[in-house]
């Protein structure tokens, strides 16, 4: 499953990750940021995935602007 990372800057597009390297990742970080363009389908799918695996994950949306679509996902993922 692939999703996309949120954006370093608003005119750039989002880079994709697999869920396989954010489990790698888990030995040095806990917390991803996810772009818009995921649905929350897959962000549910992502959750689920680690939960079976005994982490705990929590996801908020975080606002950075005014409008309604300057969101992106942030996701705690802990053992």
């Amino acid at each position: 499953m692939k999703l996309k990372l949120a954006r370093a800057s608003v005119d750039t597009k989002p880079k994709a990750i697999e869920v396989d390297k954010i489990e790698e990742d888990l030995e040095k970080k806990s917390i991803f940021y996810f772009d818009k363009d995921n649905s929350h389908k897959e962000l549910k799918a992502m959750m689920e995935h680690f939960e079976t695996k005994d982490y705990s994950v929590y996801m908020r949306e975080v606002k950075f602007g005014l409008n309604d679509n300057e969101y992106l996902y942030e996701v705690h993922i802990v053992k």
